[in-house]
């Protein structure tokens, strides 16, 4: 599907009156995003991310260490590895954290590998020797896309902790090859829509999450229908309006760095 195609949409949907999206935005326009670094004064990189009312403190710390099982495999180079956590006032009732329960929290522990796997698809870990850069996600608010918003906000952090050790010559090189940024899109109302919040995401028909790099490679893409099918065309599309905010979101990450 082109561009040219995506603004027009179809007719049927131009013609039908009745679709609106709770916050009123157009089937294509994402919630607006926005970028605080410094956020976490400690981290050697840290940031706020926002979409809409979702938000997202990201912090990356950069450990002179690998773990045991690099030492023993003998495998060259460094490691990235992410933590992520709802807070307890994150959600409109409180969330328990996971030690009062004695165990992590599934969903939890899903979401902490997904950020982890999609940042080292753009880091060259060998390029960063003996080295592990911890990446940690806590939800200051809950409203939909917490995880795209992770993987966002994650590249960001991981950005400016990499550019710091750069300036001050701990690194030869750097290791970092793309940007990354993740966005969801879904079904709603039988209508493909770009960055779905809280009401959108529940009432949704087909929801995904799609990762990707700044030069348009996929990293993951995660898809199901709650109760529901669709069709390749309208994966398609979703896929394509998933470029669109990608293309949005890098270009914002790029801004908040300069």
């Amino acid at each position: 599907m082109t561009s040219e195609s995506l603004d027009n949409h179809s007719l049927a949907d131009q013609l039908n009156e009745a679709f609106t999206r709770p916050s009123g935005r157009e089937f294509n326009q994402m919630r607006q995003v926005e970028f605080k670094t410094g956020i976490a004064p400690h981290a050697n990189g840290s940031v706020l991310c926002s979409f809409g009312n979702t938000q997202v403190i990201c912090a990356a710390m950069i450990e002179d260490r690998i773990p045991g099982w690099m030492r023993q495999q003998k495998v060259e180079g460094g490691w990235l590895t992410a933590e992520y956590n709802m807070l307890p006032y994150s959600t409109l009732t409180r969330k328990d954290r996971p030690s009062s329960k004695g165990k992590q929290d599934g969903r939890n522990i899903e979401i902490q590998r997904l950020i982890g796997r999609s940042l080292r698809a753009v880091v060259d870990l060998k390029k960063f020797p003996d080295k592990t850069l911890w990446i940690d996600c806590d939800v200051l608010r809950a409203d939909g896309g917490t995880r795209t918003a992770s993987i966002t906000g994650a590249w960001v952090a991981a950005r400016i902790a990499i550019n710091n050790l750069l300036s001050r010559g701990k690194l030869d090189e750097d290791p970092i090859i793309d940007n990354l940024a993740a966005i969801s899109v879904g079904i709603y109302k039988n209508t493909c829509i770009l960055d779905l919040d809280y009401p959108e995401d529940r009432d949704a028909s087909v929801d995904a999450n799609i990762v990707m790099t700044g030069s348009g490679q996929f990293v993951e893409v995660q898809s199901a229908g709650e109760e529901a099918t669709y069709n390749k065309s309208q994966l398609d599309e979703m896929l394509d309006l998933a470029e669109k905010g990608i293309n949005e979101l890098v270009i914002a990450q790029q801004a908040s760095l300069s």
